[in-house]
């Protein structure tokens, strides 16, 4: 089975524009989560999906594969379906290129379930419990089924436990997901097909989006989590691991 990793980077962010050429103690944005997830075994080739002419010259700059993309694509999900039609792959990892801390062994268990022939997508979620993440709408929830296939994403806390003061809870947790999705490189020739949905557009979730048109999407329990940049404020963050 041929793994390929892709980072989709833009550099026009409305919350923090040229977020992917930062400097991270002597290294971009993009070369750390270039780098981290390069030490992947199971990632044949590892390419950056930009649609800028800088991001794409700092990537040949540090040795690292990268392909220019359509201005026009809208999720990352669209500029990995375009890199998949130059590609030989199995499987295709969209990595979140806001990840600088990205650690490989998260890439490696969301391979792993592509043994299953009848898995189609996959991501990742995270049980949590954390008052804070469980009211931030940044951090996406989820309710799974039997499967562990995602029932619904939601920017809310989900389910609603309001009315459950008379149910056992001690042991219920719930999980938050982690952004980065792989899929089969054929399923992800069919998702970017798709028109967004309605769903989708009130949360702001594409999954949203295959789910309502039929496509399941499993969840691989991890215990793995790093911090991202989403805003500026969260550079402190980053920069302390560092």
């Amino acid at each position: 089975m041929k793994v390929v990793g892709v980072i989709p980077a833009r550099y026009s962010s409305s919350r923090f524009p040229g977020k992917p050429l930062i400097d991270l103690k002597g290294k971009t944005m993009i070369q750390r989560v270039y780098e981290g997830v390069s030490k992947s075994s199971i990632l044949s080739e590892v390419i950056v999906a930009t649609d800028d002419q800088r991001i794409y010259d700092a990537v040949k700059g540090f040795g690292g594969k990268v392909q220019l993309t359509s201005t026009e694509h809208t999720t990352g999900t669209d500029r990995c379906g375009e890199i998949a039609q130059t590609i030989e792959a199995d499987v295709i990892i969209n990595i979140q290129g806001d990840e600088p801390l990205v650690d490989f062994r998260q890439i490696d268990q969301l391979a792993s379930v592509f043994a299953d022939t009848r898995i189609q997508i996959a991501s990742l979620g995270i049980k949590s419990n954390d008052a804070d993440d469980l009211a931030n709408h940044n951090r996406i929830k989820i309710v799974l089924d039997h499967n562990k296939d995602a029932l619904y994403f939601s920017r809310s806390p989900i389910p609603n436990t309001k009315n459950a003061s008379n149910l056992a809870l001690d042991n219920f947790n719930y999980f938050r997901h982690i952004g980065v999705y792989a899929y089969r490189k054929e399923t992800l020739s069919q998702l970017v097909q798709l028109e967004p949905t309605l769903l989708e557009k009130l949360e702001s979730l594409e999954q949203l989006r295959w789910m309502y048109h039929g496509y399941a999407i499993r969840i691989v329990e991890t215990d793995i989590e790093t911090p991202n940049i989403d805003v500026p404020s969260d550079l402190e963050k980053v920069l302390a691991h560092l």
